[in-house]
Formats: C-alpha cells, structure tokens, sequence
C-alpha cells in the first residue's frame, strides 16, 4: 500500500508518504520565503514524496515563534510562495501551507511584550510575559487564519494545515491544561475546539469548502498524568478529533507532545523497531472513531513498521521529518530495494538555526 495512491482531501496523492512541517531557519527575517526552502521542496517532489507540508507559516506579526520562520501575513508574501509551489508542480507531488500562531511560544521583542494565550498558564520552559485573550483578539486571530489560507490558495497550494499541536496557539486551546477559561472558548471539549471550527468554517466561507483544510492534532501533551491531570490525552483527543471533522476538517495528522513535557515530540535515539511510529496508539484509537484519513508522524524509520501501520491500520499515511534531512530521496531508496530503512538516527543535531541540515558525523 505504501506506493499506491490515495485520495485525500479530493487530492490525488501519487504515494502514502508525507514530509511533514519542519522549521528550516531559512525564510528572511520578516518571513518572506527564499529559494533555499524552495530547493528543499523541490528536491523532495523530484523524489516522490507524495505530499509536502511546509515549515509553520505565521499569520500575524504576533504569532511569529522562531527567527527565518516562514510567514503568510500579508499580500507580498503571494508570489514568493507562487514561485514555490510552481517549482513542486512541476512533478507528481502536492503541497500544503502549514498556518499557525505562535500562542503561549511567540517570541517577545521590543514591538511584542507580551504572549497572547487563552489562559496565562506560566509556561515553565520560557520567561514570557502571557496575556489572556480577549474575545476581540480571539476573532481577530480567526480572520488572519482565514486570510492567511485564501492567500495559500492564490500562492498555488493544494490546501492548508492548521497547526493544532506541539504548544502552539491552537493547542492551547484544545488542551485543558492551558485553557482554563470558563467562557465560550474554555470548559467543555466543543468550547475548547470552537476557535479551530470557527477558522475551518471561514475559511470554507471565503475560499469554498471543496478547499483541503487538514489539522495537525496534539493527541497528547506528554506529561506523565501521575503529575499533571488536567492535560490533553486519550479519550478526550478522540472526542476532539469527532468534532474537527463534523466541522469539515478533512484530513488529520496525529502528533503529540509541548516543550513543557520533554522530549515527547521529536524523539531522540529512535534505534529499534520498538520504539517506532511512538503516537501509534492515539491515531489507532482516533481512526477507529473518524471516516476521514489519519496520518501518523512519530519516529517512524522502518519499511516493515510503516507496511504495518498501513496493513494494520493504525494510519492511512506515514508522515516523517528528519529522515528526509537526512535523505530527500528515501522513497525511492524505499520502493526500490536499495535500503530496508532510513539513515536518520534521531540525534536531533538537524534543528540547526542557521539553517536545518544533518548534521550528524560518523
């Protein structure tokens, strides 16, 4: 099944691969997109990687989270991207515009004091000053995320994917453990999920709803429930999985893990098949609930455990980043023979702020 097509979100994809969103420290300061990231798509594309999500795209000035992150906050980011998605095109893959706002994790600079968060829940990895939203900035942030995908569209890309995990605004939202709000946008799990809905709704106002809006959903916080039991995790992910599709979200990408918790997102020393495709569990359990497509990312290296997460339907798609740092063409290593797994072993040494690359030396 890995090489055989499949369609998702009215998107014939070529194969079951995805590269999922990575930071690449390679966007000028002010976001605007370069070259070099288009070389890194292109090169993927020309490699079969069946479908390409980008590096999270900010869509306000006060979501920015990194320094060369990529942004889609105004107009004048449109053609570079256009040049971007026209180099991808030029092969069978497609491409999705991964949108985000930076939430309890933007930076603070001399023109942003504050974090804006549902709740001013300290974050014990970061100095940042919070700020709890106040309904207005809360529908402000829904428009920008609805802009922000009309220009994908006009930019050429073949949909969107809101970035709902990892700590990251939309996150704070879904999880109870930063959102302790007690209005429409806090308490229950619709309330929780009421700010992505609302995007997902505009966004199929504005653009059509024939327009793929995918999610890339925290399953998890990753805290140890012994100590934290107010924090996201199984059922209640599955419950929110339910309500993102009743809302049209039409394809989900099961991640887990905020900083706060450790490394529970992008797993260190990922040396045997045990300790494989690690959120494997919580997109098992959400496929079991959902009719839409599930695609798993985790420490997935192995030809013979991404068969098994197909075959035994944990996932319909597998999804990777770092073993495409290291080898943009392991597809077709995969498909013809040449290697029964990736190189990658997770060392983490590729998240390189003056530009992501391996890193690792033998």
């Amino acid at each position: 099944m890995l090489f055989e097509p499949i369609n998702l979100c009215g998107l014939t994809i070529d194969n079951r691969f995805v590269r999922s969103a990575t930071h690449e420290w390679l966007a000028e300061e002010d976001g605007t997109p370069t070259s070099y990231i288009g070389n890194i798509y292109e090169q993927l594309a020309k490699n079969d990687v069946g479908l390409i999500i980008t590096g999270y795209s900010y869509v306000n000035t006060r979501g920015k989270s990194a320094h060369n992150q990529q942004a889609i906050y105004s107009d004048h980011f449109i053609q570079p991207y256009r040049e971007i998605t026209d180099r991808v095109h030029k092969y069978k893959s497609k491409i999705i515009l991964q949108i985000v706002h930076g939430g309890r994790q933007s930076l603070i600079t001399c023109g942003n004091q504050s974090a804006l968060a549902p709740s001013e829940v300290p974050d014990s990895t970061s100095t940042n000053t919070l700020l709890e939203m106040t309904e207005d900035e809360i529908y402000q942030t829904i428009d920008d995320f609805a802009i922000a995908a009309r220009r994908a569209s006009i930019a050429g890309f073949d949909g969107v994917q809101l970035h709902c995990a990892h700590g990251f605004l939309l996150s704070n939202f879904l999880s109870p453990y930063t959102n302790r709000r007690n209005d429409q946008w806090g308490g229950s799990i619709e309330n929780r999920t009421r700010i992505v809905t609302e995007i997902i709704e505009r966004i199929h106002e504005d653009i059509g709803k024939k327009y793929p809006i995918m999610i890339k959903l925290n399953a998890t916080d990753g805290f140890d429930p012994a100590k934290v039991s107010n924090s996201l995790d199984m059922p209640e992910c599955i419950e929110i999985a339910k309500e993102l599709e009743k809302a049209g979200a039409c394809a989900i990408e099961v991640s887990g893990g905020i900083f706060e918790a450790g490394d529970i997102m992008s797993q260190p020393h990922i040396n045997s098949r045990s300790r494989e495709a690690y959120f494997k569990r919580y997109s098992r359990a959400i496929k079991e609930e959902v009719s839409i497509p599930i695609i798993l990312v985790g420490g997935i290296r192995s030809l013979s455990i991404m068969n098994k997460i197909l075959n035994e339907e944990y996932a319909d798609m597998v999804s990777m980043s770092r073993p495409f740092i290291k080898e943009p063409d392991l597809v077709k290593k995969l498909k013809y023979n040449s290697q029964e797994k990736a190189q990658c072993i997770s060392c983490n040494l590729c998240f390189d702020d003056k530009g992501i690359k391996c890193n690792y030396e033998t």
